[in-house]
Parts: C-alpha cells; structure tokens; sequence
C-alpha cells in the first residue's frame, strides 16, 4: 500500500494530502496559510509547504510527491537561484497595458489576437507570465537585468522539494506552461521568440516533462529546515525521506480536472479565488477573441478554459454588506424569487480577465424600492457571479467543446444557493462531488501514476456526489409546479445580465 502526497499551493494557502496509490483513499493532510497580496515572496509559499507538510505528519513514508500550483505567476531567478524579486501572481493586473502591447506589435486588433491564438493557444491577458515579463523589463530594469532564469509557482516549488539543484534542473508540465505565453499546446514546444519579444531577450526555462513522467527526487534535506529552510524541522532530517519520486507537477486547474476525475464531455466549474470554467477536449483550441485559453491539461489531452477574477469572493463581498454568514446569505438567495425581480449584479469587483477589463468595477442594476431588500441582493450576487461563469461556458461551446454535464467544486460550491440555482442558470445538470481539496488531490493522483507507472493515472472514486437539474432539482424540490418552473423569469436573467455587464465603469488609470 504506497501513499503519495498532492500538494497544493493556491493563491490563499497551501494544502497537503497524503493518499493510498492504488485506492486514493485519504490518510491524512495538512494546510497552512499564504500572506494576502498579488505579489507574494515565493519563499513564503516554501514556508507555507513546511508548515503544511509537518501538520500533514511528514513525508517519510510517501513513494511520491507532487505540486499543483497556481498558475502564471512570475517567478525569477538570478544566476545563483536566487528569487530576483516577489512573485507577480496572477490576479496582478498591473501588466494590463504589457498585454495590450503584445497584441498591437503583432498586428493589433484581430490580426494581432489571432497571432497569439495560434501560437500559444491563448491571447496575451494580464495574467500571462509573459505581459509580466514586459511589465519587469519596462518598469524594474535593474531587477530584469538579474533574471537567468524565470518558472511557474509549482516550477520552483518542486525544485526546491528536489533541493534547488542548478537552473538547468527546472521543471515544468504541459498544463502550465501552456498558461506562459511562450509555450504552444498545438506544437508541444517554447516559443522562445515570444518569450524574446516580451522580455527583450531570452532566459532560462524549465524542462516541460509529459503526463507520468519523473521530475526527479525528493532532497531529505529540503524540508530539514524549519522557515525558509534554516534549522531543523520535527519529523525530518537527513535520510529520513530516501529516494521519494517527484511528479511533473501542474497547474491548478489541471490538477482540480484530474482530481475530479472529469472526462470528455465533463465541464468543471471550479468557484474559488478566481472562476474557472473548463473542458477536457481532444484537440487543442485556439480562440481569437481570447475569451478562451487553450491550455492543455495534466493527462495529454487539452483544457480549453476560461478565467474569471471575481467568484467566491463576490459571496464574500456580499456577505460582508449584508452582514451576514455565508450560510445565511445562501438562505435569502433562496428566499428570493428567480431573477431577484430584475436586480442584477455584475460582479466585477477585482477588474475582470474575462471579459478582459482589468478596471472594470462592479455594479448593481435595476436597484428599486421593492428590489432594496437582503434577499433580493443576495440571490443578485449568486446569480450574478455564476452568470458570468455561464458566459465562459458558452464561449467554451463556441470552440466546439462538449458539455454534457458541469463538475461543480471549489470553495463556492458549498453554497447551498450556488448548488441550486446553478443548472438553471447553465441549462445543464449539474453533478457536485464532495467538499474536498482537488488540486491537491490531482496532484497526489499524479504522484501514484509516477509511483504506480502505466500509461494512465490510476481509477480512483471521488465519493459520493450529488446532483441537481433546473427540471426537477431544487426549485420542484421546494414544492414549485411544473406550469411554475416552466413560467419562470430564471430564462432572462442572463439577458438582464448581458444588457448589465456593457454599462460598468471602467476606472481611469490612476483613478
């Protein structure tokens, strides 16, 4: 019975899982918090990853291990492996203007976002590493001039797990150099031209390793050190590991896919931090209006996905102004009648990546004496944040994916509204499986196919899920009639919702 580990280092903390190779069955886990900001020193995130490993009872009995990052942070290295300056994240929206730089310089307009559609898969937003790196070369020189190497979060987290051994020795997956700029899903190669182009030269990248391949070994002494790798740790030392594989590793919203076990057909709609709504597709994608990203997954399949910045913290935001729980906020969601008689918020609280509005603001619409009520704003916040998540799910339609079902997971699904009004607002059933940490539960399922070897990960069970439809799910649940659900306003709350989104403010720069 070989246990692995499937860590997770999302933008809000860091989550280790230990499970059984061959069932998935969980043994135990740990977590531990990540600082606030869209610039983090990465050695916070290390930090995070001890702390997080120790509460999950260590690594000395693990056969292999594996990292899922969040995705297109900017990690540089000097010339002796040093972090250069903290990490951009991805939620950093200050390479904005870098990215709209990159599309004008390749023809601008619908020629320059068709360039970067076939070549990466995606249009540079300012989220890419790449609009990061000319943001470091306009605006730090001195800083840009230091960098030898640049990686992902989840890059330089396995390679500080394999002891930090020289740049060359970096490694990287399919699933997030796809979300770089400079990595093509379609051809499986950098494009070290782009990379060129956006940092005005080229620098060091990782190795990108296929589905199941080695990344290289653990280092007993990488997590002998408490903070930032100085002293002791309980539970380590030298030995006290062995010959502990490390997976590829990847990106976030791979990993929570491959966690999820989500198949072609499948739709995941994870509701966390950000809003990601993706498909597991056969072939890549390429969307000039760089609504969708083409990325490739963790399995040798593709990922074409879309990304919003406001989701579950738009609950929280909402909870807040109400100064209620979520819990309770979910209970006047419910309250409320479908459509909140015509109040509709656009949840564009963070700017927005898609639509590509990095200082859009949010809003309310239709605000009137009989709409200023708790529950009417709290069914306008739900519906709002998953009709914006629905517009990712038609655009990911319009590039020809499959949805036959949504995988409904991330922090925001345990909203008892979220659950329930979901399929109504995406018109398809709507399967939720239990609270659980995906990402890091890809990960550890990448580790056992490491582990394990084969040419596939192994089959593991996600438990017992469970699933609601706008026909018979939550509404006729509550008793509502067949001649009632077919009469609902529900149909017209993403047209309210279309007309809404085109009349929020963008803030001026410096505003």
């Amino acid at each position: 019975m070989p246990l692995v580990a499937g860590i997770d280092s999302s933008t809000q903390s860091c989550k280790v899982v230990i499970r059984d190779a061959e069932t998935g069955a969980l043994v135990r886990q740990g977590r531990a918090p990540h600082p606030e900001g869209t610039e983090v020193d990465p050695l916070a995130w290390w930090d995070a990853l001890l702390a997080a490993v120790a509460e999950a009872g260590g690594l000395a009995d693990v056969a292999a291990v594996a990292v899922g990052g969040q995705q297109h942070g900017m990690v540089c290295l000097d010339e002796s492996g040093q972090v250069v300056r903290p990490a951009l994240l991805w939620n950093d929206t200050r390479s904005a203007d870098a990215a709209r730089e990159l599309v004008e310089e390749a023809g601008g307009g619908e020629a320059g976002r068709r360039f970067w559609a076939e070549a990466t898969g995606s249009v540079p937003v300012a989220s890419f590493t790449a609009t990061k790196l000319r943001w470091l070369a306009r605006h730090e020189p001195a800083n840009a001039d230091r960098v030898a190497a640049v990686c992902l979060p989840h890059d330089w987290l396995t390679w500080r797990l394999a002891g930090a051994p020289g740049l060359a020795a970096l490694r990287t997956d399919r699933g997030d150099a796809s979300g770089t700029g400079y990595w093509s899903p379609r051809t499986g190669e950098y494009r070290l031209d782009l990379l060129e182009r956006a940092f005005g030269r080229r620098v060091e990248v990782p190795v990108v390793l296929g589905p199941g391949e080695v990344a290289g070994y653990l280092d007993p002494a990488a997590l002998g050190g408490g903070p930032s790798g100085t002293g002791p740790a309980d539970g380590a030392g030298s030995g006290a590991v062995g010959r502990v594989l490390l997976g590829p590793g990847t990106g976030d919203n791979a990993a929570a896919a491959l966690g999820a076990g989500a198949g072609p057909g499948d739709v995941v709609v994870s509701i966390g931090t950000s809003g990601t709504v993706f498909a597991v597709a056969d072939g890549p994608a390429a969307d000039p209006t760089g609504a969708v990203a083409g990325f490739a997954d963790a399995t040798g399949r593709f990922l074409p996905l879309v990304c919003t910045l406001n989701a579950a913290r738009v609950l929280d935001s909402a909870a807040t102004l109400l100064g209620v729980g979520l819990d309770e906020l979910s209970e006047l969601a419910l309250a409320a009648p479908p459509g909140a008689d015509g109040l509709v918020m656009v949840p564009y609280l963070e700017g927005e990546r898609t639509p590509d509005r990095p200082t859009a603001t949010g809003a309310l619409h239709g605000l009137t004496l009989g709409t200023s009520t708790p529950a009417h704003l709290a069914r306008a916040a739900v519906e709002g944040m998953l009709c914006a998540l629905a517009d990712g799910l038609d655009a990911l339609v319009a590039q020809g994916a499959r949805a036959d079902r949504i995988i409904l997971v991330g922090g925001g699904a345990r909203s008892a509204a979220v659950r329930r009004i979901a399929p109504e607002v995406f018109g398809r059933p709507v399967v939720v499986p239990p609270p659980g940490e995906y990402v890091a539960d890809g990960a550890a399922r990448q580790a056992a196919w490491v582990a394990l070897g084969g040419e596939a990960p192994p089959t593991w069970s996600v438990g017992q899920t469970e699933e609601y439809a706008a026909d018979d799910g939550s509404r006729s649940r509550r008793g509502v009639s067949r001649a009632e659900l077919e009469s609902s306003p529900v149909p017209t709350v993403r047209e309210r919702y279309a007309r809404a989104r085109e009349l929020v403010v963008d803030r001026q720069a410096g505003g």
